[in-house]
């Protein structure tokens, strides 16, 4: 379903499959849309640690518990991956603890979040000096692409992850998307 909404997508083209705590269905995504030339799938997971969740893109494995924060963004690193502090100023969100972990991004722009939520995460980005992404935090088809990350890359993975931790990015809503 996803690989076939970008398909049709008149512009985006990537993105990230990052279940809760499970990378089961990063490889059959993988494998799906290597049948389009123009369609990228990111494999990574979203960790739910002690502290708040993460984001982990780059990987079809889970780094090895326990899950503090500290932990996973060590695996990140030694995979070359990259991890983003996800929503940190909504429920399972790390706020203002985001500051003590050695993250590459912060997710600013979560389609689950509140507007006021996710201004508070641009602000969180801003003082910390990284990057901003998108999110959209789908749990359903409908919520697919209400938000996008803007990203100055070529489309392979390797490509789109060193953009991200250069800052080559920026999240935003998706035209005529309604966020409440």
């Amino acid at each position: 379903m996803l690989v076939d909404m970008l398909a049709a997508h008149s512009f985006i083209k990537v993105a990230a499959v990052t279940d809760h705590d499970s990378v089961r269905g990063c490889k059959a995504t993988v494998d799906l849309a290597s049948a389009y030339p123009d369609i990228l799938i990111i494999p990574g997971v979203e960790i739910s640690t002690i502290q708040g969740d993460m984001i982990v893109l780059g990987t079809f494995e889970l780094p090895p518990k326990p899950w503090t924060p500290e932990a996973v963004a060590d695996f990140v690193r030694s995979i070359d991956g990259v991890s983003i502090v996800a929503h940190p100023f909504r429920t399972y969100g790390m706020g203002e603890r985001a500051r003590e972990i050695k993250v590459d991004a912060i997710e600013v722009q979560n389609g689950g979040s509140s507007a006021n939520a996710n201004s508070q995460a641009k602000d969180l980005a801003r003082s910390l000096g990284l990057p901003g992404t998108a999110g959209s935090d789908a749990h359903s088809v409908s919520e697919l692409f209400i938000v996008n990350t803007r990203i100055e890359a070529s489309l392979d993975v390797d490509s789109v992850l060193a953009a991200i931790k250069r800052g080559a990015v920026s999240a935003q809503l998706t035209r005529g998307s309604i966020h409440i």
